[in-house]
């Protein structure tokens, strides 16, 4: 066994070596080209050329991580590759702890060789390292019978060595390179979705702003007028003795009052959702609110299935009397768009992925046109003749004050209104 850790120069060794054998190397050396994405044909062509240049019986490339090595390129068709092995003891092991070449001319007469296999006698190893001398794998190359080495066979091994090396490195930096382009693609995507969001969460608050400016204005200016024109009709009916006056007086006091709760719902969607949060019971919270629905004037000769689950075994941070108005309003609606004796399904499923619990209302009436769908919970998007849209606009505003969703979907089957809010994860104490 004969280790060399001789400096070698890989630019200039051609000065020293005699003749066209020599040239026949160097051949080999310069008609390499290498790609990324190439590196298993560049390594297959490395271990070819030094099987040549120094008339090996078998050549193989090994990379090492760890305890554990990979022959990922071999000369012999004939003998395994792509196949992992344990390093440790292994002649690999022994280059690459040294860092040296290692040379055994004829392992009888070295016994404590025991690494090499019986088929092979004559064995030559060289580290392949990195611009940062960072040992990564071995070239090996075999011989049936005993090998004697010369100090050219050495160099012209190194310098193939240096070439694998520096493909391999390559390889491995294209392609951390590419997972890194992935990754940050991906964070500059999710970045983008994020950016988008906010600005159109700015946008909305801003237009909001600007719309409940004008609403508290033009509000507080139809009211007080509206108000002297109700007391107006108020004197009238006490002036006025005559059974017709009167109905034409009620119908006038009707329709005001009309204008005043539309006036009240335009100011509640315009101004800010300020909540007042406390901890919440869902399965509390259901139970009282459903004994309220079930009094409502919509519900009559209308049937409720609640269907009451663990799920809803869970607390959430709520304004009650605002998520109270959200439900009431959602059940209306569910009542208004059913017959007669048909039923209204309220369930509720827990997202524990999103660690959301998520209350479905549903009615069998007839679906809303997917045109409308879109629209649904804007201002003044109704499918109610006299409906004006904007109490499904303030359910949602509210539960988006919530940080929760409202979704609705719509089929042959009916329509499902789901509200989806975000689970307590811990008590909070005052």
């Amino acid at each position: 066994m004969i280790p060399s850790d001789q400096p070698h120069s890989f630019l200039n060794f051609s000065d020293w070596l005699p003749g066209s054998f020599d040239q026949h190397r160097l051949d080999c050396l310069t008609g390499l080209s290498y790609r990324v994405g190439d590196l298993h044909i560049y390594l297959t062509k490395i271990v070819l050329g030094v099987s040549r240049a120094i008339q090996a019986d078998w050549t193989i490339v090994t990379v090492c991580s760890g305890d554990t090595g990979r022959v990922i390129a071999s000369s012999s068709d004939t003998e395994a590759e792509d196949v992992s092995f344990s390093v440790h003891g292994t002649l690999a092991d022994e280059v690459m702890q040294s860092g040296r070449s290692l040379l055994i001319s004829d392992s009888h007469q070295d016994p404590r060789q025991s690494q090499l296999s019986n088929d092979y006698r004559g064995y030559l190893g060289v580290p392949l390292k990195t611009t940062k001398q960072e040992i990564i794998g071995t070239i090996c190359s075999f011989w049936h019978e005993p090998r004697f080495f010369t100090e050219a066979e050495i160099t012209i091994v190194m310098a193939f060595a240096e070439r694998a090396a520096i493909a391999i490195e390559n390889y491995q930096l294209y392609h951390q390179q590419q997972q890194f382009n992935e990754r940050l693609s991906e964070a500059v995507m999710a970045c983008s979705v994020d950016l988008k969001q906010s600005q159109e969460k700015l946008i909305e608050h801003e237009q909001l702003a600007a719309i409940g400016e004008f609403t508290a204005m033009i509000v507080h200016e139809i009211r007080n007028p509206l108000t002297t024109i109700e007391m107006g009709l108020r004197y009238a009916q006490k002036a006025l003795p005559f059974d017709l006056d009167q109905e034409r007086l009620a119908i006038a006091l009707s329709e005001s009052h009309r204008l005043k709760r539309l006036l009240n719902e335009i100011l509640c969607y315009a101004k800010p959702q300020v909540l007042q949060l406390s901890q919440v019971n869902l399965s509390e919270f259901l139970d009282d609110l459903l004994m309220q629905v079930r009094d409502l004037s919509e519900a009559v000769d209308r049937l409720i299935l609640y269907e009451k689950g663990a799920s809803e075994e869970v607390t959430v941070m709520a304004d009650k009397d605002k998520l109270k108005q959200v439900f009431l309003n959602l059940f209306q609606n569910a009542f208004e768009a059913i017959a007669p004796q048909a039923t209204v399904h309220c369930f509720s499923r827990q997202d524990i992925s999103a660690n959301w619990v998520c209350i479905h209302i549903h009615n069998g009436g007839k679906p809303i046109p997917p045109n409308l769908l879109a629209q649904i919970g804007t201002p003044f998007c109704s499918t109610k003749s006299d409906g004006i849209g904007l109490g499904l606009a303030i359910s949602k505003r509210i539960i988006l004050a919530h940080q929760g969703e409202l979704h609705i979907e719509s089929s042959s089957s009916g329509t499902t209104v789901k509200v989806c809010l975000p689970i307590m994860n811990e008590v909070v104490t005052q």
